[in-house]
Parts: C-alpha cells; structure tokens; sequence
C-alpha cells in the first residue's frame, strides 16, 4: 500500500536516487496529529468526499477535505485521530479553503484508508 494524500485517487511515482530528499528536507513537512471535530457530505465537489474540521490542539483548527467516501461515514470521522500535513499552502476546494491535508493509504480499488496513531494522542503532536 502506498501512502498518498487523500485527495489524490490515484498517484503513481517513480523516485530515482537522485530525488531523494535529504533530512532538512523531510523536517520542512509537519505532518502532525489532530482530532476530526466535524465532518459532512461536500456536496459542491465533483468526486465524492467529506469537508472536515480538525482540531490540532495549539495549531488551531483547520478544514479540509478528503476523497474517503469508500471506507468512511461522517459518522466513523467525528473523534478519529489523523495524521495531517498543515504547511502547505490553503487551497481552494469548491466553496471552502482546504488548510490540511490528510494522509492514507491507496488500495488496490482506490479506496483510502486513513493514517492514524495507533494510540491517542495529543493534538498538533508531530509525525517524524
């Protein structure tokens, strides 16, 4: 299973030796844990998804979206612990300004399986 962002159906890459990226590198993404405080059907997007809210304790709490209909109701996400990258830029998505982007794993039919501590944690704990 490779690990993708959720917003992606399907990413396939090819990484030679030359594009490995070094450990200042990797220390620029804060990929970091937060709380699903609401999530809901995004209705105005094209490909299915919820619109979410996250609580990652002292980073605050940011929406998102993610393309995770095939394994998930609203319902399973309120409470889940995620793992989210929160330094890229916001982006528009529909009618909402996505500031997060949670991680998963892609299966074999594309379905998304979320990436999670396996125990809880405190909100806005970083992933490295």
């Amino acid at each position: 299973m490779e690990i993708v962002p959720c917003a992606k159906k399907h990413l396939s890459v090819d990484i030679t030796p030359d594009q490995n990226l070094s450990w200042e590198d990797f220390q620029k993404v804060q990929m970091v844990v937060g709380t699903i405080i609401s999530a809901e059907i995004f209705e105005e997007v094209r490909n299915p998804a919820y619109k979410m809210i996250i609580d990652f304790g002292d980073l605050g709490k940011r929406k998102t979206s993610a393309q995770i209909t095939q394994l998930y109701t609203p319902e399973d996400l309120v409470g889940k612990q995620v793992v989210a990258v929160v330094n890229f830029p916001p982006k528009q998505i529909a009618n909402i300004m996505s500031e997060c982007l949670v991680l998963g794993g892609i299966g074999d039919n594309k379905e998304v399986t979320l990436m999670q501590p396996e125990r809880n944690v405190k909100n806005g704990t970083r992933i490295g």
